[in-house]
């Protein structure tokens, strides 16, 4: 996969990716608190930073390859509130991949506790929006990131 102007964001410890975020004024309520729907703005951002981790540029896939990756569900556990200038950090790690479609977990946390668990199905599509397997690259990368999680899990056992 192609480089890209910047430097992905975030850093990979043992197959996940942990992407920073400081929560701004903009992402919250008039309670002071992160509005429900910016959780998957942040996810959807620390999702695209893991990719361009790995080496996945997603305008690369697009043009090259002629497919997307799209949620096609998502489940959010909404646990504990966060407010104005705190620092998350957003986990994401990659639990299933299908010959179309993967999972995703991410937990957005602050100071070590948990404050919202997401479970992400995300699907390959192509031109027409149907799905698409994978394409080559794409996977290998995919298999390797979940492959340094799934390793670390085995050794926590």
């Amino acid at each position: 996969m192609a480089e890209h102007d910047s430097a992905p964001h975030g850093v990979i410890d043992g197959g996940v990716h942990v992407y920073p975020v400081r929560v701004y004024y903009d992402d919250t309520d008039a309670a002071g608190i992160v509005y429900y729907a910016n959780y998957l703005r942040m996810a959807e951002r620390a999702r695209t930073e893991m990719l361009r981790m790995i080496g996945v540029q997603q305008t690369e896939l697009a043009h090259a390859d002629g497919v997307s990756i799209a949620v096609s569900r998502c489940e959010v556990d909404y646990l504990r509130p966060a407010r104005l200038d705190d620092e998350l950090r957003i986990r994401t790690r990659i639990t299933a991949l299908g010959g179309a479609t993967m999972w995703a977990e991410q937990i957005v946390r602050r100071a070590g506790a948990d404050l919202a668990r997401l479970t992400v199905r995300l699907a390959c599509i192509g031109p027409t929006g149907r799905a698409a397997r994978f394409p080559r690259a794409l996977r290998a990368a995919l298999e390797q990131f979940r492959a340094a999680d799934q390793l670390l899990a085995r050794e926590r056992a």
